[in-house]
């Protein structure tokens, strides 16, 4: 990644690698989380890729203690083997698990004055 676009990151990005479910409409593909954020999230790119890319994406990444967290998304980059999104809507059942996540990765004080910056 260049220097430029980590200059404009605004959120920390802690790099995972679990499962993710993308869907849209009707249909799922099953990717990997490759890094994730408060404002986005990247997952591989499946070899089959037929999604509608100015319609809204469901992420369900499965969370290592079995729970499931939920964030709507649209995508905003295709590129080297990788799919951005700009995560659009943390609803209120899902910002917990999306901090704790977050939390385990990063310094809690930096994550709390990026939140606060997200209000």
């Amino acid at each position: 990644m260049s220097d430029i676009r980590n200059e404009q990151r605004n959120f920390t990005r802690v790099q995972l690698d679990l499962p993710v479910e993308v869907h849209q409409g009707g249909d799922m593909w099953s990717q990997r989380l490759v890094d994730i954020s408060l404002s986005g999230i990247s997952t591989d790119q499946p070899d089959v890729w037929d999604a509608q890319y100015n319609e809204p994406f469901t992420l369900i990444v499965k969370l290592q203690d079995g729970n499931e967290l939920e964030l709507h998304a649209y995508l905003q980059h295709v590129e080297a083997g990788r799919l951005g999104f700009a995560v659009q809507h943390v609803d209120r059942e899902n910002i917990e698990p999306l901090m704790n996540l977050l939390g385990q990765h990063m310094d809690l004080a930096a994550l709390e004055e990026e939140l606060a910056r997200l209000e």
